[in-house]
């Protein structure tokens, strides 16, 4: 597996519930913009329409080397799930406070781009706090054990 990009703000943000591996409808250049530069997950999320997923905000740039046919850079993208899944998804989405972030995108064993999506929850202000206070006890605690 080779990492493209991750989204680093996703886990600070949200509390992650469920992780789905998905495909992605791609053309051409954008592949090989993902081999050469990689992507980014600024304000990017999942929505879904008439049954279908789709993957909006994610920036994928323009190949180098592409011609007046290049791609657009921040074009909704398709994702590749089953429809039970789709249906999973869809029934978490409507309970309050639940939405659908991209984490991951990578290159599988076999060359083809995946998205790791996981159905998550915003987190409050307080909870980054204590997510960040229990960070630092547990930092101290090891660095007392290896004195030790």
């Amino acid at each position: 597996m080779k990492l493209i990009a991750t989204n680093k703000k996703a886990y600070t943000d949200y509390t992650i519930v469920e992780t789905y591996e998905a495909g992605i409808v791609l053309v051409g250049t954008e592949v090989k913009s993902l081999r050469e530069h990689g992507a980014s997950f600024k304000d990017s999320f999942c929505r879904i329409k008439d049954g279908e997923i789709f993957l909006l905000n994610l920036h994928i740039p323009p190949y180098r080397f592409g011609n007046i046919y290049n791609h657009d850079p921040e074009r909704p993208r398709k994702l590749l799930l089953h429809r039970k899944e789709i249906d999973r998804l869809w029934g978490k989405v409507r309970q309050e406070g639940y939405t659908i972030i991209p984490t991951k995108i990578y290159f599988n064993d076999r060359g083809i781009v995946k998205v790791e999506i996981a159905v998550a929850r915003g987190k409050k202000a307080y909870d980054k706090r204590e997510e960040i206070k229990k960070r630092e006890i547990e930092k101290k605690i090891r660095e007392h054990l290896k004195y030790r």
